[in-house]
């Protein structure tokens, strides 16, 4: 839900390559139009890649429960995984792009929903070794 509000708000505020420094030169919100997958990577059409994140989004709900069962790390992560490819995905249903504006000017702008992805896949790989004993 943080992620569409905020979604919503760049997109009510700022024009489309607007940026407004929040700590110069280190912390901007800048709204950028993302056709890609995360960080604008492999523009390969919005069709498929919402057809990637449902599916994603298929395998999380059917296999997640089983998978994390007996680990809150992993449910959580799943969760986090879940979430993000959902909040992306409703960009790409709606109007064929997802809309980022997380800007710290050494890294790809990014959004909430791609936090949330990429924080689920790290306790995801902390699960696995809880859950392992490996180390």
């Amino acid at each position: 839900m943080a992620d569409l509000v905020t979604k919503r708000l760049v997109e009510a505020n700022l024009l489309l390559g607007q940026t407004i420094p929040i700590i110069p030169d280190v912390f901007h919100l800048t709204r950028v139009a993302n056709p890609g997958a995360a960080f604008g990577l492999f523009p390969v059409g919005p069709v498929a890649l919402a057809a990637v994140a449902a599916l994603v989004a298929v395998v999380i709900l059917v296999v997640g429960p089983v998978l994390a069962r007996n680990s809150s790390v992993l449910r959580l992560g799943l969760g986090l995984q879940l979430g993000g490819a959902l909040g992306n995905l409703v960009d790409r249903l709606r109007i064929g792009l997802v809309t980022d504006f997380l800007d710290f000017r050494f890294w790809p702008v990014f959004n909430i929903a791609d936090m949330a992805i990429v924080a689920g896949a790290g306790l995801l790989v902390l699960g696995y070794f809880k859950t392992t004993g490996r180390s």
